[in-house]
């Protein structure tokens, strides 16, 4: 549960922090703008034809009396929009992200820098990581359509295919968008899609609690758009804590903090205006009071003389 609402806390961190640097958002909706084009028109195209599709692919229901053949094709039909929505889902991330690579690696690095004060660099060219990224998106768009495929055939399972089988492809779809998402800053760290899955695999609840509230709002329309730029940034930061590199620099801030004592282990004394703090003032030497000695009891008379005639 503490990973979840992590993942969560850093979808928020993201968002957050591009509404604080105004000209990164605003960059960055134009390349979700090209891609809720191109993908707007392929879900309308897939409305209108995903009928004739499911009466191409189902020809032993043609002679099935009413209501039984529309009731069949037409959940038949709304499984096969569901499917071509959820592919859009996963791959709307990985076109935007490649049509707007630049940006979003630069974007990326101003998460780094502001937070770390370094950002890693890949030292690859424009062309071999956009080669890189296109490889990669295709290799996980292979296992979401076997995914879609398995969650396609199990929907048609009575009760389980209308409640559980929708639920868990929200699940499938947040984790693979994170990825795509993730991929931006752990490219330029140069770690390869095999271990980039290892990674998120080792905190898979705090990459549902980042990805499945994203795949919620990518369901209504320009939202997408909107919160990509906040998506890339978010994960940014979620990788810096899978790699635990805000622990390592913690940890060598305060090394180089830390006053070294003696070799006998015994604590070292600290001496006055260390670390910044101010020595504390001395008071001036005093001169010394001539009125500093013995007190007399009265002024000092010189000793009575005896008589020599006295008798």
């Amino acid at each position: 549960m503490r990973d979840l609402a992590g993942g969560f806390g850093h979808l928020l961190a993201g968002q957050r922090w591009v509404f604080r640097h105004g000209r990164w958002l605003g960059f960055g909706l134009l390349p979700g703008l090209l891609a809720l084009v191109l993908y707007a028109g392929a879900l309308i195209g897939l409305g209108y034809g995903a009928d004739d599709l499911t009466a191409w692919a189902t020809p032993f229901a043609d002679d099935w009396s009413a209501p039984w053949l529309g009731l069949f094709r037409g959940f038949l039909t709304a499984l096969v929009f569901c499917l071509g929505l959820f592919v859009a889902v996963i791959t709307f991330t990985a076109v935007t992200l490649l049509i707007g690579q630049p940006f979003y690696e630069s974007l990326s690095e101003q998460v780094d820098r502001s937070v770390g004060g370094e950002a890693p660099e890949s030292g690859l060219s424009l062309a071999r990581e956009l080669w890189i990224s296109a490889r990669d998106s295709v290799k996980v768009l292979v296992r979401v359509l076997l995914y879609g495929v398995l969650l396609f055939a199990l929907g048609f399972i009575p009760v389980v295919g209308q409640t559980v089988i929708p639920a868990i492809g929200f699940c499938v779809s947040g984790y693979f968008l994170t990825e795509e998402l993730t991929a931006v800053a752990l490219q330029r760290r140069e770690v390869e899609l095999k271990d980039r899955l290892a990674l998120l695999r080792e905190r898979r609840a705090m990459v549902l609690g980042f990805g499945v509230p994203l795949v919620l709002a990518f369901l209504v329309p320009l939202v997408a758009v909107f919160l990509m730029p906040g998506a890339v940034a978010g994960a940014t930061l979620m990788v810096r804590e899978l790699r635990g590199e805000d622990e390592e620099r913690a940890d060598g801030d305060g090394d180089g903090d830390r006053a070294e004592g003696p070799a006998d282990g015994t604590a070292r004394q600290e001496r006055p205006g260390q670390h910044g703090h101010p020595a504390p003032q001395q008071p001036a030497p005093q001169q010394p009071s001539p009125y500093s000695g013995p007190y007399a009891a009265g002024p000092r008379h010189p000793a009575p003389q005896q008589n020599p005639y006295a008798q």
